[in-house]
Formats: C-alpha cells, structure tokens, sequence
C-alpha cells in the first residue's frame, strides 16, 4: 500500500539540515542564554543568528524586531492580549475578520469577557472580507485589527496589503497571523504594512515548539507571561534553543527554496482538483479556485452525501493521510466556523476533508489519491441513507440541484417537525 501524507497544513517532516543543526544544543551547547558565562554566550549567538535567519524570511528590518514564543497560538494570544493591554487608555475596541484562527477568536472572546468589544468583519463564499466592510469596522477606539494572510481551513489569500493601507491611514496597528503561509508564500511586513506577524516553522519543515512573533518597533505590547527577561521582556521564559536554531534553518532554506516549492506544489493541486473532480460527482471545492487567490497548497473539499470523518477514516486506512473539517462533538457534527462564515450548507460543512501538500509530494502520489478516495467515495454513498434518499428522488444535491427533491436540510426540518408533532 502507498503511504500519502496530504496534511502539511497541520505540520511537516523536519529536513536533515535543520535536524542536524539542532542536535549541538541537545549536548555540548546545554547552556542557558541567560547565563553569563561562555556558554550562555555561545547559546546567545545561535539565537542571533536565528533571529536573522526570521527576520530575512518576513523582511524585517533588524533581527531586533523577531520573538520567539512556543508556537504560532501563544504568538497570536502575546499579539491579540499585548496589545489591547497596552492601549487600553487610547480604546478597547478591535476588529478581526470571521474566519480567524480559534487563537485569535478565544483571544478576543477572553478580551471581551474583560470589558473590550470587537467587530467581526464578514467575508464574502470565498472567505474575501471586504475592505470598504473593514474600513467602517474602524472607530476612534479601536487600537488593533487583526487579519489572517491565508486562511487555514479554506486557503483564501486575504488583501493584506490594502487592509495595511487603510490601518496606515486610520493609525490603527494591524496584526497579520501568516502561520498558513509563511514558508510558502513571499511576506514583507513592510509591503504588509503591518506592525505585528506571526508564524511557526513546524509548518514548513522546522520542527514544533517554537513560534515566531514580529513586532515593528513602533507597535506599543506588553507581556502577557511573567517571570523572566528574556526576549526583551516581552516572553517570560528560558527559549527553546535548539527548536529555535532549527526553525532559523527551516525559514533560511523556505526562503532559498520558496518559488520552486510554490511552482511544484501549485502544479500538483491543479492536477489533483483537476483528478477528483473528473471522478467523483456531487464533489464541491471550498474557498477560491486554484490561482491568486488561494495558497497552492489547501483543497478544502466537500463530498455531498457522506461525512468527513468517514472519509478521513477510510483514507487513512488506505495510507491516505487528509485532515477532516467536522469533529465529532457531543455525538452531534459540528462545523468548521469559517465554513459557517462562508455560508455553507451544513451538510457540506459536515461532508468536508482537507487535503494539504508538501514539497515532496509528487505525481505518483496524487494519481493514487484520486484512483483511491473516488473508490471511498463510492464506498461511502453505498453505505449512506442520505445517498440512498437522493437516489429515490427523495432529497436533492446542493451542488448540483435536479429539481426532483428536497434540500437535505428541509428534508431534515421537516421530519424534525413530524417528530415533534
């Protein structure tokens, strides 16, 4: 059997260079950066150098200006929490977009509980905000706006430079979480316009335990971690040295590498789109069509009349690995917010998988995965009363409407009602 890894959204291996490079830190480079003898100081060097090594992926200025956090969640929660904390005097307003990472949304939920208020910016059945909707979203209180560069579920490539422009002239701060894209996509924060970035390398082949956060000097933060000096007093907390130094080679490699990984990788979505949606009927894609406006990595993917969990369940089993966009919660299906933002039919939203490629995935690996998941898709329907309902003329396809039944959300209101009756 053929093993697949279609996941690279969720992490990737981390390459020999950047394992070998980490390896020193482990045994005869133990010293705390802290610490003020030849050791430390040998640490403190191989954090400079990573810190260079970030700053050139981004564009930053000065090497100054890069934090290093345990991973793009506490990264997005210093950006969201430090710097409402640090301007509560001027407002506590902000404005993020609907389809945000859960770190940036349970960020400004915990905000809210605490006296902030925040308007959410809605996005268009592509996840586009509109910028003239995030303009008026701006008030005098409002001291951060908060916007993904890519989104993670649906791939959509937001207009982050326009969005910095309006915050530029509004003299509003702008956070761009770039964790989906950044080892895969150019980022310039001075392009961006943008005072804070976050990213992590575990997602282009760097390893976990380390996240990444630029703060433009001018950007007023504060620390949301106490108990130490390190970096710079913003990150309470001896660093994670040799994840650190790992993910410095990870993002000098992504950066030397980038266009030949976007090329291979935009050549392999198209040719697996392309594949599925040639064998598989009632197969919907989320988000923009392959192209500018979506990263050339992400097919989110909606196969009507079966669940996600099923078909992430029976690929793996056929060496596929895929993420799934619905989790089993409380015995009920619960949706992805941004499938939910974009307006998707629930029983879209529920039929829905991820499938994410890496720059060694290769053509072999993508005519597999279209032979095999039609064959589960195929296997699945046959096992599917909703399948079996919209074959008796009973139900009808979202995707491809016959005029012979009912949606299967009214047909699912309706027996609801009689149920209640």
């Amino acid at each position: 059997m053929r093993h697949v890894f279609l996941d690279h959204q969720s992490s990737t291996p981390v390459l020999s260079e950047v394992f070998d490079a980490m390896k020193p830190f482990f045994t005869e480079a133990f010293g705390n950066p802290s610490s003020l003898h030849q050791h430390g100081l040998r640490v403190r060097d191989a954090l400079k150098t990573a810190r260079q090594q970030m700053a050139a992926l981004i564009h930053a200025e000065s090497e100054e200006e890069i934090f290093f956090t345990s991973d793009g969640t506490e990264s997005a929660n210093l950006a969201i929490k430090g710097v409402a904390y640090a301007n509560e005097r001027k407002g506590k307003h902000l404005v993020v977009s609907a389809t945000e990472h859960p770190s940036v949304i349970q960020s400004v939920e915990f905000l809210e509980k605490q006296g902030w208020t925040c308007t959410r910016v809605k996005v268009d059945r592509e996840g586009f905000i509109d910028l003239a909707d995030l303009r008026a979203a701006i008030t005098p209180q409002t001291v951060l706006v908060a916007l993904h560069h890519v989104n993670h579920d649906i791939g959509t490539i937001q207009p982050v430079r326009e969005a910095g422009k309006i915050c530029a002239e509004l003299g509003v701060p702008l956070y761009v979480d770039c964790d989906a894209s950044a080892g895969w996509l150019p980022i310039d924060v001075k392009e961006f316009g943008a005072a804070l970035v976050s990213f992590s390398p575990h997602r282009f082949y760097g390893p976990k335990g380390v996240g990444v956060l630029y703060r433009n000097r001018k950007a007023r933060i504060v620390s949301i971690l106490h108990g130490g000096i390190q970096e710079g007093g913003r990150r309470a907390g001896t660093e994670n040295v040799p994840a650190i130094v790992g993910g410095g080679v990870a993002a000098e490699i992504a950066l030397k590498e980038l266009p030949a990984r976007s090329a291979h990788t935009a050549a392999l979505q198209k040719r697996l789109w392309d594949g599925l949606k040639t064998q598989i009927p009632y197969i919907q894609l989320n988000g923009p069509v392959p192209g500018p406006g979506r990263i050339c990595t992400n097919l989110n993917l909606s196969t009507e009349f079966i669940e996600g969990e099923g078909q992430l369940l029976l690929c793996d089993m056929n060496g596929i690995a895929v993420a799934s966009g619905s989790s089993c919660v409380s015995k009920s299906l619960k949706i992805s917010h941004v499938l939910g933002a974009i307006g998707l039919d629930h029983a879209l939203a529920q039929g829905n998988i991820i499938m994410s490629l890496g720059k060694d995935n290769t053509e072999a690996d993508i005519d597999y995965t279209v032979e095999t998941f039609a064959k589960i898709v195929t296997k699945l329907r046959g096992m599917s009363p909703m399948w079996d309902e919209f074959q008796k003329g009973i139900i009808d396809s979202v995707i491809a409407p016959t005029g012979r039944g009912k949606s299967f959300s009214q047909h699912a209101a309706d027996v609801s009602g009689k149920a209640a009756h």
